[in-house]
């Protein structure tokens, strides 16, 4: 008997998997038609994209932990790495602060917003579901999967490496701080540096 209810449990969080990650794909199909042609420049299909990043979050279940100042600290180590990274390969003759206009007050926040609710839909939600019957090592490897391909149509096949390397650190960092504060934190300090930092 215990047995046959072990089973309909892995079946029932293999179908919350499921959902959660056809929630986000379908997220990724929106930010899709609302940005075209240029989906990664275009702000509105980010918001947007955000914003139902977070329902599915919210339909699977998730719920935030109070904030640490361990998964701060972590997340701002995290995101040092990844900009540390992003320096090295774009390697010029030097960094410059980019110039403060308002386009860019106003990609700032949509970027932090995109950035934070891909965690919590993909460190959080999807980590959660997966992890219920795969453990923590087989929730950080769908995690890291869902993250480099949901990246691949907006910054084509080559940034695959780049973006498997980040998700894992991102996935390592929820693992490490069993929460969603230090990936996300991670995150955006890593996707700000991306557009200000020239």
């Amino acid at each position: 008997m215990a047995e046959r209810s072990r089973g309909a449990a892995g079946g029932r969080d293999a179908r919350r998997a499921a959902l959660c990650l056809t929630g986000i794909a379908t997220a990724a199909a929106l930010r899709a038609a609302v940005g075209a042609p240029d989906t990664a420049a275009s702000m509105p299909a980010g918001a947007v994209f955000a914003v139902a990043l977070l329902a599915v979050a919210i339909a699977a279940g998730w719920r935030p932990a109070p904030p640490t100042v361990a998964g701060i600290a972590l997340g701002i180590a995290g995101g040092g790495v990844l900009v540390g990274a992003w320096l090295v390969s774009h390697a010029g003759p030097g960094i410059h602060i980019a110039p403060v206009n308002a386009g860019l007050a106003l990609w700032t926040p949509v970027v932090a917003l995109i950035a934070v609710a891909e965690e919590i839909a993909m460190r959080g939600a999807l980590f959660d579901t997966v992890r219920t019957w795969c453990g923590d090592g087989g929730a950080l490897i769908a995690t890291t999967l869902v993250f480099a391909a949901l990246h691949v149509p907006l910054y084509g096949i080559g940034s695959l490496p780049l973006d498997l390397a980040a998700g894992l650190l991102l996935g390592g960092l929820r693992v490490v701080s069993r929460g969603v504060l230090a990936p996300a934190v991670a995150h955006v300090i890593a996707d700000l540096a991306g557009g200000w930092l020239l």
